[in-house]
């Protein structure tokens, strides 16, 4: 069912006169200039749309209990594509992409029940969705497969699927914890480390997990997994620790683990999607990592790892306009915490 619909192009809301041709027979509703419409209280409806002076669109999405609903864009009301999937209540999402696109167009689907909540990034073998848990863990779900990255207490992963594959970046606590790989590792999930974290595995561990030292390369379940240097003065020494770039249904992704401002992440190419690391004083500053983020040029960057030492949060609205609009980066800024 098409819950609920709505049209923004540049600063100004298309009017409801010149639309209905384009929605007869959709049963939904149109929201214009931020005005609310709505079909029933039972129905998936945006309550609110807001155009932010940066001409961002902050996007209001209202679910009825127990159900899950797949948010999507179009440019043109024909082909459509992932957006972000939420839960029940009412979430506000930001579309960081609207001032790049000159037409863009919502619409929200209900989902069945057990569907993995998170951003939407079309692949060339169906949509990769990224679900933030908490710090550097994260999951994604793609093609019937479930990556972790970094999962580590005091993350709660309750009602997630179990992980086909398991990203470890360093030997560090709040990355390598072998007692949360073990209770969300699948039968059959297998793992990827450095040495350093392999020394420290059991017997068990060892057996399912490939070792990737900085350079190296492997391809598991249709995934290239590539590992690539992370380090500074508190990640050492060099090669001891692993980001890595992950090449998913033609998507290049990069996990930067734990590291400074360093040489070998600004010589990334062709990144379309981005986990880097902000806090102090153990990775990076918000100036560092702006000027890191402006020289690899990801599609989107996903700023995670950000509270710092003292139990503060590094300021991403900053690292946002350090960034600027100067290239298309799309920095999203969603929950770790």
């Amino acid at each position: 069912m098409v819950g609920s619909f709505l049209t923004f192009k540049s600063e100004v809301w298309v009017h409801s006169r010149v639309m209905p041709h384009f929605l007869r027979g959709l049963g939904t509703l149109i929201a214009v200039a931020g005005c609310v419409a709505t079909l029933n209280a039972a129905d998936i409806s945006f309550p609110k749309a807001e155009v932010l002076t940066n001409k961002e669109l902050r996007l209001q999405v209202t679910v009825p209990t127990a159900t899950l609903a797949r948010v999507e864009t179009s440019t043109d009301l024909v082909n459509w594509n992932g957006f972000f999937t939420i839960g029940a209540g009412l979430t506000t999402q930001t579309d960081v992409f609207a001032p790049f696109a000159p037409l863009r167009y919502y619409r929200a689907q209900q989902v069945p029940a057990g569907t993995l909540t998170g951003d939407h990034i079309q692949t060339d073998a169906g949509d990769l969705v990224i679900h933030p848990v908490r710090h550097a863990s994260f999951v994604m779900t793609w093609n019937g497969k479930t990556i972790y990255n970094d999962p580590a207490s005091p993350a709660s992963f309750t009602g997630l699927p179990k992980g086909d594959l398991i990203l470890v970046s360093h030997s560090h606590s709040d990355h390598f914890d072998a007692g949360q790989i073990g209770l969300v590792r699948a039968t059959a999930g297998v793992i990827v480390a450095p040495q350093a974290v392999y020394n420290s595995m059991t017997t068990a561990m060892k057996a399912v997990t490939t070792v990737l030292i900085n350079g190296a390369s492997t391809n598991l379940m249709g995934i290239q997994i590539e590992a690539v240097p992370a380090y500074n003065s508190y990640h050492s020494p060099q090669g001891s620790c692993n980001g890595y770039v992950v090449t998913i249904g033609g998507k290049r992704l990069y996990m930067s683990g734990d590291t400074g401002a360093i040489p070998e992440t600004r010589a990334l190419q062709n990144i379309d999607v981005a986990f880097l690391c902000v806090n102090v004083p153990y990775t990076m500053t918000v100036a560092e990592a702006s000027d890191v983020i402006r020289a690899f040029r990801p599609a989107i960057v996903y700023p995670y790892h950000f509270q710092n030492q003292d139990s503060t949060y590094s300021n991403l609205g900053s690292l946002k306009t350090l960034v600027g609009s100067q290239y298309p980066i799309e920095v999203r800024l969603r929950k770790w915490y």
